[in-house]
């Protein structure tokens, strides 16, 4: 066989090689993208131009996250913030709406506590993406519910589910990422 014929038979073969294992390392990056960003994921995609541009800003969230000093809370704090739950939960019988706007607030502080930036909304949003997607619509949601108090138009119901909402990511973040770390049963919510 001619030389030529043998490059003619192997830069095919490489060039097909080359761009299977680019497809793959691609596949395996974007699972881990869903995996990690989880709904999130979707979200983002479905709000950007391409699945290229998602996948780029979701990597430049990690990348900002890992900038930031993430800490883990030690149990004194954490108690003391179960506590100042437990307290929001009770104003919630009297005070449904001020108990909303308390919830968000404490919500706020936990999370400048363990080290998130809390600047604006959208901002918040990104930050917990990176390690609490799956929370994240508890947090729109009880957001959206928020904004309704500040306009006295939100409903009983709504202020209720709000404050579920919010115990979501409240516990994970006081958890720090892990769920189910205040004590409370799920039916003991409010």
């Amino acid at each position: 066989m001619s030389t030529g014929t043998l490059i003619a038979i192997i830069v095919p073969i490489a060039v097909v090689l080359i761009l299977l294992a680019v497809a793959t390392w691609y596949l395996i990056r974007r699972r881990r993208l869903q995996e990690r960003f989880g709904p999130e994921y979707d979200r983002t995609v479905q709000r950007s131009k391409s699945r290229f541009a998602a996948d780029r800003e979701l990597r430049a969230r990690e990348q900002r996250h890992d900038h930031l000093d993430i800490k883990p809370l030690p149990e004194t704090m954490r108690d003391r913030y179960a506590k100042d739950w437990t307290q929001v939960q009770r104003q919630f019988v009297d005070r449904p709406g001020e108990a909303v706007q308390q919830a968000d607030r404490l919500v706020t502080v936990l999370m400048h506590e363990r080290g998130y930036p809390t600047e604006g909304y959208e901002q918040k949003v990104r930050d917990l993406s990176v390690e609490h997607g799956r929370t994240l619509e508890h947090f729109r949601a009880a957001h959206a519910v928020n904004e309704h108090v500040r306009d006295h138009d939100a409903t009983t119901e709504e202020l209720r589910g709000a404050m579920v909402h919010y115990r979501e990511l409240f516990d994970e973040l006081l958890g720090n990422g892990h769920r189910g770390s205040t004590g409370g049963r799920r039916g003991d919510r409010r």
